[in-house]
């Protein structure tokens, strides 16, 4: 389903961002929320061949997997008026043609519990993408990171700026998953500085 189908007649729309959106949303909103969704988890297990990568060195990214006990953290962006259409217009580049993403809507929780909960919108790249690269290794996915390089810059980059806003704004949240390959990377990148 097309973004626009989703969000017909709104004079308001939340988006969800969980990976480089988090830092980096690259376009106008009214507010935002730090808090989560459930069903999902977070794994670096799409390819990125454009902003972290090339098509010879596709870099890694973060997609959403359905699961039932786990829950993501990011950031809601609320855009209102012609918000809507201009944050969906780049989107729709950023993530559905260069990235391969399709989207769905979500239920948000907010860390702060005076806001409610609400329905957003949400990019999920899916296993029939043809850039979908799946599981690997956390030493894998580390030591591929580690070299790859795109359009917007290096791909640990990338790693690095999701952890940290993991730590700063979610200060308790243990992403087993993210943390490891970020540990994995570092390890790799500074036994390789002692040889």
């Amino acid at each position: 389903m097309k973004p626009q189908d989703l969000i017909a007649g709104k004079s308001s729309l939340w988006i969800f961002g969980y990976g480089s959106l988090v830092w980096k949303p690259d376009f106008k909103y009214k507010r935002n929320h730090v808090g989560f969704i459930r069903g999902y988890k977070r794994r670096f297990w799409h390819g990125d061949t454009f902003h972290r990568g090339s098509d010879d060195m596709p870099g890694r990214v973060v997609t959403l997997l359905e699961e039932d006990d786990a829950c993501t953290w990011g950031v809601a962006f609320e855009v209102t008026g012609s918000q809507i259409e201009e944050s969906l217009a780049y989107l729709n580049i950023r993530e559905a043609v260069r990235g391969g993403y399709g989207t769905r809507m979500v239920e948000f929780i907010p860390l702060d519990e005076n806001q409610p909960s609400v329905q957003a919108l949400v990019y999920i790249a899916t296993e029939d993408n043809p850039t979908y690269l799946g599981p690997a290794s956390v030493e894998e996915i580390a030591t591929q990171i580690l070299v790859c390089k795109g359009k917007t810059g290096y791909n640990i980059e990338y790693l690095l700026r999701l952890a940290e806003f993991m730590r700063k704004s979610c200060p308790g949240v243990d992403d087993a998953h993210l943390f490891s390959i970020e540990t994995a990377c570092l390890n790799i990148y500074f036994a390789a500085k002692k040889v």
